[in-house]
């Protein structure tokens, strides 16, 4: 049936991947609203542990990525339940839990994208770094997109809609032309947006 294809967005075939630090604030955030909105996407962290901010700055709550978002919320609930509720890190924990069980690494996954869109300009270049050592095995094209996000509650909401956004306007393409279109959709949406 002809009508099904026609109604089918663009990114519903590609692979696309979200990635922040530690897989908890933005690339979730954005996970979650892209989600809603039905697009399949898979989200990482880059660094070598996750961080949480804990009672002091200098004191952050750190854990290996695969610890399960459930048992995270837990020991926080346990250690400080009113911290963590005030700074918002329960909230997201229990949003986070509802997408996927445990923050991810990107460097652990064996998985291929077509589109990666990274939140700060240290896990871009992460990305291509990672990309750089494990050689491009199935010399496949990658883009990978960088969306400056400050690491808070409130941005990472914005980077949210301005990632959806991005999605929707690649959506406006077809699949012949999409990455060849690449350049001019980014130019577009950064005068938009002025990221």
């Amino acid at each position: 049936n002809n009508s099904t294809s026609c109604n089918m967005r663009l990114l519903d075939s590609k692979r696309v991947a979200l990635i922040c630090a530690s897989n908890q604030n933005r690339s979730m955030e954005s996970h979650a609203i892209l989600l809603k909105k039905g697009y399949n996407v898979s989200s990482y962290g880059t660094s070598s542990q996750v961080k949480l901010p804990g009672p002091s700055i200098d004191k952050p709550n750190i854990y290996n990525f695969g610890t399960p978002y459930s048992q995270i919320l837990k020991e926080l609930k346990d250690q400080n339940p009113d911290l963590y509720k005030q700074n918002g890190v329960l909230g997201m924990l229990e949003r986070n839990g509802k997408i996927k069980d445990a923050p991810q690494r990107w460097q652990d996954s064996p998985q291929r994208f077509d589109l990666i869109i990274t939140y700060e300009e240290r896990v871009f270049d992460t990305i291509v770094e990672d990309f750089m050592n494990r050689g491009n095995v199935a010399y496949e094209p990658v883009h990978v997109v960088n969306i400056t996000v400050k690491d808070s509650h409130e941005e990472a909401v914005i980077g949210a809609t301005q990632t959806l956004q991005l999605a929707q306007m690649i959506d406006q393409t077809d699949e012949e032309t999409w990455e060849e279109s690449l350049e001019t959709i980014l130019e577009d949406f950064s005068k938009k947006t002025g990221k």
